[in-house]
């Protein structure tokens, strides 16, 4: 028997579902203004789109912004009227490793940082096609090395630091992770990954969670996959972090979305890192969606989800 359109997506929650309509109303809007036919006319309409969600939210005591590496990549740093004393999380921003940026996810780590009360700084990392696997990747671990050598000097507690992002920037935390792991390097004091994007090779989920209703579908992370990689798939764990293995890894927040093609490899990750002896705190959130975090303006759920994050890491930081 065919589904309806209604039947399918009755399980997102309400407020959920009104972030996405606005969302895919904008972008309808300002596509008919100028079609995104390139990748730059892409990445204009992204940030208009996100522009009112990473609005508002808590103030900080300071923000500023630093240029890491030799190519110069920026970064913001995010300390609360708490302070930077608890610790240091360093946030990677989603968008299939081709859109979005520092600013688009702006309020999401301002709330962490309030709610954890710790420094987040956000990396805007290089973006595929132009630079891709494992560029930002690379980007990812100059970061690391600037704030053990540098962050001190910005105020930044760096003794205890954690990493997260979400969906693409989920893949970067992990494989970051892993890659201190296998060189011998200093491993993070935790992972924060939502709703990551883990492996190239579909699931159960992707089918049940596929088209626009649901924010993410399938032949969209395909897209990515493909722009990211420069083909469709790879066998190197540190694109595919399913394929790794995951022992000795620090402990790990999944933030698992329920209505996302996403979905089956978060949570086969969580049983893998749990096989693995990886301590792992794992929520799947009803009628969340895939970007649902970036909503916390008018979503209950989502405000719920960055708590539940905050609440662990603030336990595993001050530990």
């Amino acid at each position: 028997m065919s589904v309806s359109p209604l039947s399918r997506t009755d399980d997102i929650d309400p407020d959920v579902r009104s972030f996405i309509e606005r969302t895919g109303a904008d972008f309808a809007a300002l596509s008919a203004v100028a079609p995104p036919t390139n990748i730059s006319r892409r990445r204009e309409i992204a940030e208009q789109v996100r522009a009112p969600w990473s609005k508002g939210g808590p103030d900080m005591a300071e923000t500023r912004m630093v240029q890491i590496g030799r190519d110069g990549v920026r970064a913001r740093i995010h300390i609360p009227a708490s302070g930077a004393g608890k610790g240091t999380l360093l946030y990677l921003h989603g968008g299939g490793w081709m859109l979005f940026s520092i600013d688009t996810h702006d309020r999401l780590m301002r709330e962490y940082a309030q709610r954890i009360g710790c420094a987040v700084v956000g990396l805007d990392y290089s973006l595929s096609p132009e630079h891709r696997f494992p560029r930002a990747l690379e980007d990812v671990d100059a970061c690391i090395h600037w704030l053990r050598s540098e962050g001190a000097g910005h105020g930044l507690s760096v003794d205890r630091l954690a990493i997260g992002g979400d969906s693409a920037g989920g893949n970067l935390s992990l494989a970051a992770a892993l890659r201190l792991r296998d060189r011998s390097d200093a491993l993070p004091a935790a992972l924060l990954l939502n709703y990551a994007a883990l492996d190239t090779e579909p699931s159960p989920s992707y089918k049940r969670y596929d088209g626009a209703p649901y924010m993410l579908n399938v032949d969209e992370m395909r897209d990515f996959w493909v722009n990211y990689l420069g083909k469709p798939t790879t066998d190197d764990p540190y694109a595919r972090p399913l394929l790794a293995d995951l022992s000795g890894l620090p402990p790990v927040h999944l933030c698992i979305a329920e209505c996302d093609i996403l979905a089956d490899q978060n949570t086969e990750l969580a049983d893998r890192l749990e096989t693995a002896g990886v301590e792992v705190s794992s929520i799947v959130y009803k009628g969340a969606t895939h970007s649902f975090l970036e909503a916390v303006s008018i979503s209950d759920c989502a405000d719920r989800a960055i708590q539940d994050a905050s609440d662990w890491l603030a336990k595993i930081l001050n530990a």
